[in-house]
């Protein structure tokens, strides 16, 4: 058989801490995913990628790995198995998994695996998934009903979303992970989130961005008009002679957190069309009041 190097299939040295080896599982995972991939060999590519991640991710079962590899082996050099004296910490894994026969060798495959080397209950594996929320459930919390087919079945589930969570963090869903062995209890399925672009606001670490549109009578006299927030209207003053692009904070009406973000608030000024007479004939008595202004200069 084929000796797997798994520093390699990651992209990471073979130094690399427990946080980039976790970092760089989850980036090909995502890349190589068969839902979202549309890259040749992509579902190969996937399995190499949770293979590699399993040996590495535990401390004892990488410690036994690195002993392995330091022997001179690389990635693809010829390979006849473990040596007599070969330990390794535990059966990896679940009887669902599909490893190759180099790690099956090393570690065994779980529950009724063919190097099967300890009984007695095993916990099942953690399952990492992506969700997508939209940014209203995503600043306010609440329920989120999603499908999922993590590879042990399809499902659907209502997942707690906490208040003001952010773009990349997790929700960690204990016992719906991977089935444990011989009577051990499920792992746990660990959601990224995802939160999808809204068409008024854009989120800024937790600063909450957005455009209002104004008159030019507003923009130049002042006023006070109602602006949307992801909490709800509030009332905003306009200074007198404001003009595009000019930024106004709403303090405290941002992302919510520990330290609540702000909402930036971008003015643009929306001139209406002409469609009368007594339209234009504004235009031309603004204009004439304004012979001398000239906005290029």
């Amino acid at each position: 058989m084929e000796f797997k190097d798994y520093y390699d299939t990651l992209g990471v040295k073979t130094d690399a801490t427990d946080a980039e080896i976790k970092s760089a599982y989850r980036r090909l995972a995502r890349k190589y995913h068969p839902d979202v991939s549309k890259e040749s060999g992509a579902e190969e590519k996937f399995k190499s990628v949770n293979e590699a991640y399993e040996a590495l991710r535990e401390p004892e079962r990488r410690r036994a790995y690195d002993q392995l590899r330091a022997g001179g082996y690389r990635g693809g050099d010829e390979f006849r198995g473990p040596p007599p004296n070969w330990h390794h910490s535990q059966d990896a894994g679940d009887g669902d998994a599909d490893f190759s026969d180099f790690f099956e060798s090393l570690f065994g495959r779980g529950a009724g695996g063919p190097q099967q080397r300890r009984a007695g209950p095993r916990r099942g594996r953690d399952v990492h998934a992506q969700v997508a929320i939209d940014m209203a459930t995503a600043y306010r919390g609440g329920s989120e009903r999603i499908s999922l087919d993590d590879g042990h079945r399809e499902r659907t589930l209502e997942v707690k979303i906490p208040a003001g969570i952010l773009p990349g963090q997790q929700i960690r869903l204990a016992g719906q992970g991977g089935p444990g062995a011989q009577g051990g209890p499920a792992g746990d399925l660990i959601l990224e989130v995802g939160v999808r672009e809204d068409a008024r606001f854009t989120l800024d670490g937790r600063n909450v961005l957005s455009t209002l549109a104004v008159s030019p009578w507003e923009a130049a006299l002042g006023a006070t008009v109602t602006v949307a927030t992801l909490g709800g209207n509030v009332e905003l003053r306009v200074p007198a002679g404001s003009d595009s692009g000019r930024k106004m904070r709403l303090r405290g009406r941002g992302w919510p957190g520990k330290t609540v973000g702000d909402q930036i608030v971008t003015l643009a000024i929306h001139a209406p069309k002409a469609e009368t007479s007594e339209q234009r004939e504004g235009y031309e008595a603004l204009a004439k009041a304004f012979a001398d202004y000239d906005p290029r200069a």
